[in-house]
């Protein structure tokens, strides 16, 4: 009888995910160096990770990015998709809390200025976990054409749940509920202007 080694606690993984990511958003702040050699490595490594995309063939690509910081085996999958996206999306990390703005919330921005991308949202929500990475490239390619920012920390949970082998089917669905709510939830309404007091004159 085979023994599995046990998993790793939840709170390491999450670190590792963090870590991993960060190093992600390193690469755009090596873009954005003013040291040539850093721009021309941080191009080199993005060029090799949307080249990872391109099919089993080239996945080898990414392996020197996601495999140092070591992720579980159930979830190597997703991370080395993100890694890929994040090449076909480069933005710098988000000033809020990381893992605060999900795919939804994106894509609601993207429909502001490319209306068609609705349809393109409502397919993501209902397909499958073999047909998501496919699905997946195409959403981000049209983000990054409207330079609309991702939070990948959140991109990786949330695609860590979703291709997971084993998935736990409320777990999935709980996600695509909320992309929908971010999706659908109403614009902030403008502050509203306080009333111009009026000035009144002193009575002589």
């Amino acid at each position: 009888m085979s023994i599995q080694a046990p998993s790793a606690p939840h709170d390491e993984v999450r670190e590792r995910r963090r870590r991993f990511v960060g190093h992600l958003y390193g690469l755009h702040a090596k873009l954005e160096s003013a040291n040539a050699h850093q721009v021309s490595e941080a191009r080199r490594t993005l060029a090799q990770l949307r080249r990872s995309l391109t099919g089993p063939r080239h996945e080898a690509d990414a392996y020197a990015v996601v495999f140092p910081f070591d992720p579980p085996q159930a979830e190597q999958q997703a991370w080395i998709l993100v890694a890929g996206l994040f090449a076909l999306n480069p933005r710098p990390r988000s000033r809020t809390a990381p893992g605060s703005r999900s795919l939804g919330t994106s894509m609601r921005a993207l429909v502001a200025e490319r209306s068609s991308a609705e349809r393109r949202f409502v397919q993501l929500l209902a397909v499958d976990r073999a047909s998501l990475p496919h699905y997946l490239r195409q959403t981000v390619r049209l983000l990054g054409a409207e330079d609309i920012a991702l939070d990948y920390y959140r991109l990786l949970d949330d695609v860590v749940t979703l291709m997971h082998e084993r998935a736990d089917p409320d777990r999935v669905h709980r996600v695509r509920l909320n992309w929908a709510r971010d999706f659908h939830r109403p614009a902030p309404s403008p502050a509203a202007t306080p009333p111009t007091a009026s000035v009144v004159s002193p009575t002589i």
